[in-house]
């Protein structure tokens, strides 16, 4: 009879915070950014306070099966509160801070962003979980605490005033080469 000692497979360690937040950062920065309706000072804010949030609760999230999509939770569910309290007496401003572009058309994207920011911010956490993130509706839902036939009304709804803000000639320019 064999007496050696049977140990079990080890189950990993914790993710380490910063190689987190370093691997999840780009990802969540260009999700704030959308929210934001293109505040890059703003994206970056609610970057920094969504990974606040989850450093001071780090221990138990890093043992969570999905914490990357934790962490889009948080930053989304940061958004919105943050535009419910509007206690900052920070102004968006219509201009844009000088940054490369690689789009092929930076001026839709700079349309595309406009028009975002003239939509309310369920509306535009939506639309950016939905079609930016490529997120299912039940997902979407999920993350806004929202039932999914809200989202989908939600979406349809957004998705017509961001036709009526962009206008009828938007489609033939988004299309063109």
């Amino acid at each position: 009879m064999d007496h050696s000692p049977t140990t079990e497979p080890a189950l990993p360690g914790p993710l380490d915070f910063l190689d987190f937040a370093a691997a999840r950062g780009g990802q969540l920065y260009r999700t704030a950014y959308l929210l934001t309706g293109g505040d890059s000072h703003l994206a970056e804010d609610l970057v920094q306070e969504a990974l606040s949030r989850m450093y001071s609760r780090w221990k138990r999230l890093s043992r969570l099966e999905n914490p990357a999509g934790y962490a889009q939770t948080v930053l989304v569910n940061t958004f919105v509160s943050l535009r419910r309290r509007r206690s900052s007496g920070e102004r968006v401003t219509a201009e844009f801070a000088e940054v490369a572009v690689t789009d092929r058309d930076p001026t839709l994207r700079l349309t595309l962003l406009d028009a975002l920011r003239e939509l309310s911010a369920p509306d535009r956490a939506v639309l950016v979980l939905r079609f930016w993130e490529d997120r299912s509706v039940e997902e979407t839902a999920a993350a806004l605490r929202l039932t999914s036939t809200a989202v989908r009304s939600r979406s349809h709804r957004a998705l017509g005033r961001m036709r009526a803000l962009l206008g009828d000639d938007f489609a033939e320019r988004a299309d063109a080469p």
